[in-house]
């Protein structure tokens, strides 16, 4: 999981979502409909590997949780959680030397950058360019038509 950013399972639902999306583009005359990848999308390789996949787009609920305007100062509660005062996850920024940051991230650090954390979870955009430009893409679109492997 640490290696691929986001886990087979998902990988392969995303993939086989977008292959269902194609067939139901081609009976449906050109309806197209729009696919999103939700749970353990953290950073911009997280999100690359999604796009690449099929997705249009991600849920980001807590990379922006951890940003410093985030009304829940840091407290992420996911929708899936079904009890309605516990927390499920409290995120906690460190810095990539493993000290302790004494603020949270600006959401446009966490969104765009710059930054010199090198973990993928600032800067989200900014990784998700980079991949797509190492690949030699320059769009969304293209770069969901990506050749892939997954290997479990």
């Amino acid at each position: 999981h640490e290696v691929l950013g986001i886990e087979v399972p998902m990988a392969t639902a995303i993939a086989d979502a977008a292959g269902a999306r194609r067939d139901y583009l081609d009976e449906t005359g050109g309806r197209y409909v729009h696919l999103v990848a939700y749970g353990d999308v953290l950073t911009g390789g997280d999100i690359a590997k999604a796009i690449a996949c099929g997705a249009d787009a991600v849920m980001l609920g807590e990379p922006l949780a951890a940003a410093a305007e985030a009304p829940g100062q840091g407290w992420y509660w996911d929708p899936t959680v079904s009890h309605p005062k516990q927390p499920r996850s409290w995120l906690h920024w460190s810095r990539s030397d493993g000290s302790e940051t004494e603020s949270p991230p600006a959401l446009s650090e966490v969104l765009l950058g710059p930054t010199a954390d090198a973990s993928g979870a600032r800067n989200i955009f900014g990784a998700l360019r980079r991949a797509m430009a190492k690949c030699g893409y320059s769009s969304l679109k293209e770069f969901q038509k990506v050749e892939l492997t997954v290997a479990r």
